[in-house]
């Protein structure tokens, strides 16, 4: 877990920020590796696949709006987390 607390670390926006869009997508990006790595050892476990393919659109949903909102922190916020987009 304090990899995601580092992770979001960089992110913030001001000190007590835990809830930007910024946090939130390296957040989930977190859990999204996580599972993956789940997903490539167990490949029938179908109701983790469903869950993840939920945080994926929802970290796309997310980022799309940083798109429209602010173009510098969404490209901050790729390149910090080695997204392609």
């Amino acid at each position: 877990m304090t990899e995601v607390v580092t992770e979001t670390n960089n992110f913030q926006l001001h000190e007590k920020d835990t809830g930007s869009a910024d946090i939130q997508v390296a957040q989930l990006t977190s859990r999204i590796n996580h599972l993956t790595e789940h997903l490539s050892a167990h490949k029938k476990d179908f109701s983790t696949r469903r869950g993840l393919l939920k945080l994926v659109a929802r970290r796309r949903k997310l980022l799309d709006y940083l798109k429209r909102k602010n173009i510098g922190r969404y490209q901050n916020v790729l390149k910090g987390l080695k997204l392609r987009r």
